[in-house]
This record gives C-alpha cells, sequence and structure tokens, in this order.
C-alpha cells in the first residue's frame, strides 16, 4: 500500500512553469540570449542552477556570473508569481482526498527553497505538508533520483510505498527511478509525448484523480520501476 505521497511544486501546484519561461527569457536576454518557448521547454523540470550552466556552456556569457544570473531569475520568477500565481487546478480537491485518506503528504521541487516559499505563502498551502524539500540540497537534481529518495527518508516511508505526483519528464524519470508509483500530469503541449508512458497514470490535471485511480496505484504493490 501507499504509505506517502510527493508532490513536485512547479506545474502540478502551480501552473508556473510559463511564469519560469518568461522569467528566463527577461534574464537571459541581458546575457544575449533569446529564449525561444521550445527552448525553455528544454530544461523543464531541472533545478535553476542547471538550467543556468546548460545555457551558458552553449552560449557562454562574459558580462555576468551564472550564480548571479541564476539569483536573478529566482528573484524575478517570485515576483511574476506574487503577481499571478493560481493554483493549478485540482489542487484542494486532491488535497482533501489524501487527507480524508489519511495519507501524510510531502513536497520534492527542483525549485529553491526561496521560490518554495513563496508559492507555498501564495498558495496557502504550506500547512498542507509534512516534509518541504529543495533539490537545491542535493549534489544532483532531477532526472536523478536523489531529491525523491532523500524525501521518503526524511518521511521514514521506503520509496516502494511512495507516490509520486510530476509534470515534467525529468521529474517523473527521477520518481521511477527511485521506484515510487507515478502519476504524471504533463503540460497541455507535452501531454501526447510518448515518453510519458512510463508513468503508472498519466492525467490531464489533478481535479481528474479519482479513487479508481488510487485503487489501481495500490494495486501496483511497489513494483514501479
Amino acid at each position: 500500500m501507499i504509505k506517502a505521497v510527493i508532490f513536485d511544486m512547479d506545474g502540478v501546484l502551480i501552473d508556473s512553469e510559463p511564469l519560469w519561461r518568461e522569467a528566463e527569457k527577461i534574464v537571459f536576454k541581458k546575457v544575449g540570449i533569446n529564449l525561444t518557448e521550445e527552448m525553455c521547454l528544454q530544461t523543464t523540470g531541472l533545478r535553476q542552477d542547471e538550467t543556468v550552466a546548460h545555457w551558458f556552456r552553449l552560449k557562454p556569457w562574459n558580462n555576468r556570473s551564472q550564480e548571479d544570473v541564476g539569483r536573478e531569475i529566482n528573484e524575478t520568477v517570485c515576483n511574476i508569481i506574487e503577481e499571478k500565481g493560481v493554483p493549478a487546478k485540482g489542487v484542494h480537491k486532491v488535497m482533501n482526498f489524501f487527507n480524508s485518506a489519511g495519507i501524510p503528504k510531502a513536497l520534492a521541487s527542483s525549485s529553491s527553497p526561496e521560490v518554495i516559499e513563496r508559492v507555498l505563502n501564495k498558495l496557502d498551502l504550506k500547512q498542507e505538508f509534512r516534509l518541504v524539500y529543495s533539490a537545491e540540497n542535493e549534489e544532483f537534481g532531477k532526472p536523478h533520483p536523489a531529491v525523491y529518495i532523500t524525501t521518503a527518508k526524511m518521511m521514514g516511508v521506503e520509496t516502494v510505498s511512495c507516490l509520486a505526483i510530476e509534470d515534467s519528464l525529468a521529474g517523473l524519470i527521477a520518481a521511477k527511478a527511485a521506484r515510487m508509483r507515478t502519476v504524471a500530469i504533463p503540460e497541455k503541449d507535452n501531454r501526447n509525448n510518448p515518453k510519458f508512458s512510463i508513468a503508472d497514470i498519466r492525467l490531464d490535471n489533478l481535479a481528474d484523480f479519482s479513487e479508481l485511480h488510487w485503487d489501481k496505484l495500490n494495486s501496483l504493490n511497489g513494483l514501479a520501476g
């Protein structure tokens, strides 16, 4: 049986991927990189420092440090979240579902602690999670499974007894590598991507999650992976 549910944040609790892309376009333009939507999609699900490192490798700049660019992206996205951030469809419904089932919930995000704090405060969700953990604390971010393995350990639950809810392919790969059962909620433009077939369940949004899905996930007997 599933003993804990671990949520990703960006794209799951909040439709923030477009907000991240907006922030990245603004900041990277200052170092001479004009990102398109397609270019931004290449780094969806990665830690912010890994996104900066990715573009520095491909299009190096010399007028600012990578750390400085990363800080400005974080500050910019926090401001955009404060202005535009709203809960993703079905967030409160699924929180109530797991609360009623007595299943403890954690958050494992690639975002920085500062961005996580801003989102949870904006959406009034801080009280929903027993544990909040950032992949910034790990040597490797998603798609490496470290953030999920550590989160499960801190929750006192074996990874095979956890359900991970993700929106990105990098996050889904991380959860599967940790041998967790998975629900994928890809962005609209990525829903037909066959790579998401590795998820145990694929939904359009959290509002579609039902008792039938829960029963199916529990029937997998922790043999995900």
